[in-house]
Formats: C-alpha cells, sequence, structure tokens
C-alpha cells in the first residue's frame, strides 16, 4: 500500500524539524507498507525508511539549490528493512558455475555472536560484554578472567554485579554494557542527557561565506568526503554520500583489525587508500587531503584522533567551512560520553534487549536479529551531513553533526512496537532481492550480487560509481574533475 510521508510520521517529523526549511508538498515522499522482514518486535522497516527518506529530501535540498526542481522520492519498507542485513543474503557470491549463493557467516563471526550476547550477573541483573575484534576479546577476557567460550565468560559475568563489571570494563577500554529497561535508561543521566538532545546535532561551530554546490548531475557531486570509519555506522555513512554523487575516500591503515564481510558490503562507491595516522609523513599527507575535502567522518573512539592532530578545532583551521560528522555509541556528551561501544551495546543499556526478551523470547535479555542501530546511524550521519552541507552553501560557516547508536536505540524506541511479527521470514523474498540486486563480475572478493540502493528519487537515482574496492588500492588523493 502507498503512503505520503507527512511531517506528522514520528520519525519523519523528528528529522523534518531538524532540517527546518520550508515544507514539502505533500506528495514529494511516498512509501510502500509491507509485512515486517525480522522477527522483532520493533519496527525495523517503518524507521529505516523514515530516516532514508528524510535523507532524500537533504539531498533534493541540495538538488533544489543546484537546478531549482525538486523531484519525487519513493521508499518501500521491507527494502529499507533489508539495509539492517550485514553479509549472507545482502551479499552473494558467484561460484564457477556462474550460479550466485549467500556468503556463510565466517567463523570468526559465529565465535563473536556466541561471546556478544546478555548473561547474568551475581546481583541478578544483565550484562553484555563485546568481542568483535581480537584486541577487544581480550580485555574482555581479561577483566573476567575467564577463556574464549559462552560457557567461561557466563561464569566470568556470574561473579560480578552488573553495574561494577560496566564501570571495570570501561576502565579497561574495552566494550560492553548493562541491561536496563527502556525506563532505567531514561532515568540514568546518560539516558536523560541523550533524551535532551536532537536525534541529531547539527552545530554551526565557525563562520565562513557561503560556499557554493560543486557543478554534477548528481545531488552531491563534486563533494569531497573523508572515511575514516571501520564496521558499520560509519561506513554506513559514507556510502550514502556515495550514493548522491560524491568522492568518498576511506582512510584506514593494514595494521587496524577490519570484519572483512563489512569491509566488502559498505565500500560501494568509494575508493580506499592506507595512511597510517602514527607516521608523521602520512599523517601530513593527510591533512592535505583534508584541506581539500568538505566532509570528515570520525568513526574512532571518541578523542582518539585529537592526539594525532585530528581533533575537531584543527581540522576546521585546516579546512575552514569543513562539515565534521562524529560517529560514536553514547553521544556528545553525559558520563559515558568518553565510552566506546557498538550496536549490541546500545541495544542493552538503552532497554532494546530487555524489551526483546520481554516480547519476542522467554523474558530474558535478547538481542535484536540485525544490526538496526548501525545502519540507522549511518543514515542520521549522512542525513545530517547533507543538511549541513545545504547550510554551507547558503549561509556559510563550518559545521559538527554528532550522532550515536544510543539516538539511534532510543529513535527506534520511539516509534512503538508491532503487535505482529512472529512468522516474518528475516529475508527479502528472492523476487524483491532481484528486483534491487546489483552484479558486480569482477571484483578482488570474486562476482558478486549486492542489494542495491533501495532510496529511489525520481531524477537522481542513487548509484554506485564503482564495486567495493580492494582495500588500500587507490592513492590518497583526489578524483580530478574529469575523472569524476
Amino acid at each position: 500500500m502507498h503512503n505520503n510521508f507527512t511531517n506528522d510520521s514520528s520519525a519523519f517529523a523528528e528529522l523534518m524539524a531538524i532540517r527546518g526549511g520550508k515544507a514539502l508538498d505533500k506528495d514529494e515522499v511516498t512509501v510502500t507498507d509491507g509485512a515486517p522482514v525480522f522477527q522483532t518486535p520493533f519496527k525495523v522497516g517503518e524507521t529505516a525508511a523514515a530516516v532514508l527518506a528524510a535523507r532524500g529530501v537533504a539531498a533534493n535540498d541540495l538538488w533544489e539549490l543546484k537546478t531549482g526542481r525538486r523531484q519525487k522520492i519513493h521508499i518501500n519498507t521491507r527494502a529499507a528493512a533489508a539495509t539492517s542485513l550485514a553479509g549472507g543474503d545482502m551479499t552473494q557470491l558467484r561460484d564457477h558455475k556462474g550460479v550466485f549463493h549467500p556468503i556463510p557467516v565466517s567463523r570468526a563471526m559465529k565465535h563473536m555472536v556466541s561471546l556478544t550476547q546478555p548473561w547474568q550477573a551475581a546481583d541478578g541483573r544483565w550484562f553484555l560484554p563485546h568481542t568483535n575484534l581480537p584486541h577487544l576479546e581480550r580485555k574482555i577476557l581479561d577483566v573476567l578472567q575467564c577463556s574464549s567460550t559462552p560457557e567461561s565468560v557466563s561464569e566470568g559475568v556470574s561473579k560480578w554485579n552488573a553495574g561494577e563489571l560496566e564501570e571495570a570494563v570501561a576502565a579497561m577500554f574495552a566494550c560492553g554494557g548493562m541491561v536496563r529497561t527502556p525506563e532505567e535508561w531514561l532515568q540514568h543521566p546518560q539516558g536523560a542527557y541523550l533524551a535532551s538532545r536532537p536525534v541529531v546535532e547539527i552545530t554551526r561551530v565557525a563562520d565562513g561565506a557561503p560556499e557554493p554546490l560543486p557543478e554534477g548531475h548528481l545531488p552531491a557531486s563534486g563533494i569531497k568526503v573523508l572515511d575514516l570509519t571501520r564496521i558499520l555506522a560509519g561506513p554506513t555513512a559514507g556510502i550514502g554520500f556515495a550514493e548522491h554523487g560524491a568522492d568518498v575516500l576511506m582512510v584506514t591503515a593494514p595494521h587496524l583489525p577490519q570484519i572483512p564481510a563489512f569491509v566488502r558490503d559498505t565500500s560501494h562507491g568509494k575508493r580506499s587508500c592506507f595512511l597510517d595516522i602514527d607516521n608523521p609523513l602520512q599523517a601530513q599527507q593527510l591533512k592535505t587531503l583534508v584541506g581539500e575535502s568538505d566532509v570528515f567522518i570520525d568513526g574512532y573512539r571518541p578523542g582518539r584522533l585529537d592526539a594525532n592532530g585530528f581533533g575537531v578545532e584543527e581540522l576546521m583551521k585546516i579546512r575552514p567551512g569543513l562539515i565534521h560528522i562524529s560517529v560514536n555509541c553514547f553521544g556528545s556528551g553525559g558520563p559515558f560520553a568518553s565510552w566506546a561501544g557498538w550496536d549490541q551495546v546500545a541495544q542493552a543499556v538503552t532497554g532494546i534487549c530487555d524489551t526483546e526478551g520481554k516480547l519476542n523470547g522467554n523474558g530474558s535479555p535478547k538481542l535484536m536479529p540485525v544490526f538496526t542501530c548501525d545502519f540507522l546511524t549511518g543514515f542520521l550521519a549522512t542525513f545530517g551531513g547533507l543538511v549541513a552541507l545545504a547550510r554551507r552553501a547558503q549561509e556559510g560557516g563550518s559545521y559538527r553533526v554528532q550522532v550515536s547508536l544510543c539516538q539511534s536505540a532510543m529513535l527506534l524506541q520511539r516509534q512503538g512496537v508491532l503487535e505482529a511479527f512472529q512468522h516474518a521470514q528475516g529475508r527479502l523474498t528472492p523476487a524483491e532481492f532481484e528486483e534491487l540486486a546489483i552484479c558486480d563480475e569482477d571484483t578482488c572478493y570474486g562476482g558478486l550480487k549486492s542489494l542495491g540502493p533501495v532510496l529511489w528519487m525520481s531524477e537522481t537515482p542513487c548509484q554506485w560509481r564503482c564495486p567495493p574496492p580492494s582495500p588500500g588500492s587507490d592513492k590518497p588523493e583526489w578524483l580530478t574533475k574529469n575523472s569524476m
């Protein structure tokens, strides 16, 4: 069923209030409703569709500044929900006979999932340790004094009170969180702080002359984006800019840990280079890139880049007019602001695990079946960056955009829950997947068939400039005008 998105739609309304500006025509944005994709009480499809539609509106604002025209936007809730699939059915690999098959989940990912679950603590509360990278797993095991098995981790958690364990894990710069109810989170100083802030914080931090948008056939054509992020939320922000035409350059280093499947699935349309910011010469190369950039996406632990001369103030001295996007777990302030975290941690602390367990389990805390907080956060980051680019074009200035996994978790919960979700299949139908699939014949990963962009825009369809590149395969330089 087709419906119009209006400013009365809750998540969409929140984002339109942040955008500001003139009201939309009632038929600018439409949505197709459908049955839930995932077995979860949370409105994954509806919320993702609302945020993606808002991203489309922000891209439309850039298009209007360039052309004087607006275009139609459409999103399907089932397709929007499917964007929360990381690996698996979202990307398929061609075999030697030319047949595409879903890519099996890696052994390392299965091991991480087996440990990164809510475990009951000594005081009867629950705690979720996060172990998605080897160095983080090692820190958790050291705190718990246990081995790398679910049974041992469970026993280790059972010797602590959950709140004390949360503090001990944070003190070791590891990741984890005590499971709270939604009410407890909103009463906690961190939850109360975030509830007082907009879900996307866009702050003008310096004055400057307006910067007209570059010429080009897509809303973000000519915009240069530095993507210093890993895993899911930050890279999802980068791929959003790429879908609207920006030149997105991923910057990482060979020694930094990654999850290969996530690199593959969030690198479409981007280029990739290696620069080690601990190396003075390479750090200077990055500063040269910053000087010519428009957007800088920071997915590091809060404050980590400051020590290398890439804090917000330093970056904006290098490049007045920069849009700086911060993607983290706990948000722009509050007692947990300096803590690192991941999707599952945000689910635990904000109340999602508690609700999921009560409505879709045996009553014990339970994770959602997909990484919805990660993907929502990425969509919100792109939305905020596009809004800031429009403001820079009209008013001038430098801007900070701040999004977080916990804010996304809270946005999801504000949409309420579904009454019927038990028979959801956990994937799109083959016909739905094929309608959106994009095939890349010869990538560094082999022949791929991937779930393509799901946001539809009538004049500037979202697109990927190139297949996912081999990490570090590009030079640390911007595309020339002729190559864009």
